[in-house]
């Protein structure tokens, strides 16, 4: 069964315009979730809204939304007033930016969706969009209205559709410099720089996700195997903390041999191999 789409609209390049379904590209469907119950009788209990100075209960049909304008002043928002409010990305999605992929930084990407037709009249202006994307190596921005809030996205070609990529705000990023600029420039043992990159290289594999294993979710997942079955649950020994290195250099060549990157005691050249003993020459043997 296709999942639901999360929103419905038009795509936009200047006059071309084809109408669009945007759908979760991922799910958190097979986590591990938990509900709450009452302890003493073991059924399920529901969350409920309390007026804050009386305590009691508010029923649904007396809540409302409330804007604070000063200290415990509100004013009164209609839920249909909200949904009045429409500017043209509540609906339409108008690529005017065109940019190259790599110019964004992976700091601004937020939550990835994919981008489809939404009917049969719409796949052949769908698919000249895509195709000027693909034919120009490039991703267009343009501005949605998702979940009552209007967000800049990146989209892209991919495979038959497109990817939708919904972008954070500037003000929303907290810029690396805030953070980097207390580490302190330290100058690198060339030995050490040389050992480093070789460990990387034994690691070295090609992308695939169907490795991705949660290690916690299954260890919850055991959990609740045991408690179902009525046994006493078994805990695994907490890992040990790592601590800082003594001695860096001696931790490098211990995780180049264990990582099977031959001798660590070899010292390893510039491209990261180990240099080969020289051979010692043949002794000259003298003339008769």
């Amino acid at each position: 069964m296709a999942p639901r789409p999360a929103w419905k609209g038009y795509l936009k390049l200047s006059l071309v315009t084809c109408a669009v379904e945007l759908t979760n590209a991922t799910t958190h469907a097979e986590k591990v979730s938990f509900r709450i119950l009452n302890r003493k009788t073991g059924n399920t209990v529901k969350r409920q809204y309390v007026d804050a100075s009386t305590g009691k209960p508010v029923e649904d049909d007396d809540e409302v939304k409330g804007y604070e304008t000063s200290k415990d002043e509100y004013l009164l928002i209609e839920e249909d007033e909200i949904e009045k409010v429409q500017i043209e990305s509540s609906h339409t999605m108008a690529l005017d930016r065109f940019v190259k992929r790599d110019e964004i930084e992976k700091v601004y990407l937020d939550s990835p969706y994919y981008l489809s037709p939404a009917d049969e009249v719409s796949e052949e202006a769908f698919a000249v969009i895509r195709q000027a994307l693909e034919t120009k190596k490039m991703a267009g921005i343009a501005r949605i209205v998702l979940y009552r809030r209007e967000r800049p996205v990146l989209i892209e070609p991919l495979g038959k559709g497109m990817l939708l990529t919904t972008l954070r705000y500037d003000k929303t990023v907290v810029q690396a410099d805030e953070v980097f600029d207390g580490i302190k420039q330290v100058k690198i043992d060339d030995d050490m720089i040389d050992l480093a990159p070789t460990i990387i290289d034994n690691k070295t594999a090609k992308f695939d996700p169907s490795q991705f294993e949660d290690k916690y979710e299954d260890a919850l997942l055991e959990l609740i195997k045991a408690k179902k079955a009525g046994k006493k649950p078994t805990f695994a020994k907490p890992a040990e903390r790592p601590s800082n290195v003594v001695s860096l250099f001696d931790a490098l060549k211990k995780s180049l041999a264990e990582e099977g990157g031959g001798s660590a005691k070899s010292k390893p050249d510039a491209k990261g191999k180990a240099k080969a003993k020289p051979k010692a020459e043949a002794p000259k043997r003298k003339s008769a």
